[in-house]
């Protein structure tokens, strides 16, 4: 198979994972095998990992529906619903090099909701704007992850999140209220959700993901978010929060991040 050289890595994350509807393993001659590191814990490395991944998950009938996709750099990540007997909400992110993936990482959740905003995990805005801010709504929510949910200063809260904070995570309402309770509840002694890292920030124009590793009730996870950002303020929320499998679990030896 041949790669069209000038297919933007928006196309080919769209090729290659549309592979899971398709069960063709044509679709992961994508990525480069030679090269590619894989960070789902529970995927073996390498297209030819991909292939039976696809060929098994095919016969499930699945179904995926791209609902948001961006470019930064070398890099291209999307925003899905995968339907795989029951919904799933996903990010999914690929390196790429000279058009082929060589590295993946991702963070997949069951469908919830809706949350009390009667807002679902994936609806919302989808229009990339902005591109001339790309760099600076990157600054801003990386400063935001940094500062409020690692260093948990909320007192800063406001000064990232707009009052009327559109908000898609199941739990909760909207408005940044609703977010700072949520941030600040405690159980058993700890909080409930803690930020220990943030790994990497993409962006393109006024959206930007944080890819981030944590723990939710004492239990290992990552933590993925997407923020819409407008007039340097964060406006509107999308999340998934997936537990980190024990290392005896891993089919490969990379590391969730």
């Amino acid at each position: 198979m041949v790669v069209d050289l000038v297919a933007s890595k928006r196309d080919l994350i769209q090729k290659l994972l549309k592979g899971i509807e398709t069960g063709d393993a044509a679709a992961a001659d994508v990525v480069d095998e030679e090269k590619y590191i894989q960070h789902n814990p529970q995927t073996h490395e390498g297209s030819e990992g991909l292939a039976a991944l696809f060929a098994r998950l095919s016969k499930t009938n699945p179904r995926i529906t791209f609902t948001r996709v961006f470019e930064d750099g070398d890099f291209a990540f999307a925003h899905n619903e995968y339907d795989f007997s029951s919904l799933r909400v996903a990010f999914e992110v690929f390196r790429f090099e000279d058009s082929k993936a060589v590295e993946h990482w991702d963070n997949i959740q069951p469908m919830m909701g809706p949350n009390p905003s009667g807002r679902s995990m994936l609806d919302g805005a989808t229009e990339i704007t902005d591109l001339d801010k790309t760099t600076a709504n990157r600054n801003l929510a990386r400063e935001y992850a940094e500062r409020v949910l690692v260093r948990r200063q909320f007192g800063l809260l406001d000064t990232y999140i707009d009052d009327g904070l559109v908000q898609h995570n199941p739990d909760l309402a909207d408005g940044v209220a609703a977010y700072r309770a949520y941030l600040e509840v405690s159980e058993n002694g700890a909080f409930r959700i803690q930020y220990h890292k943030i790994h990497r920030v993409l962006a393109e124009g006024n959206f930007v993901l944080c890819m981030s590793e944590g723990y939710r009730g004492r239990v290992h996870s990552s933590f993925y978010d997407l923020f819409r950002v407008a007039d340097n303020k964060i406006v509107e929320h999308w999340d998934t929060i997936e537990v980190i499998a024990p290392r005896s679990e891993w089919k490969n030896e990379n590391g969730k991040f």
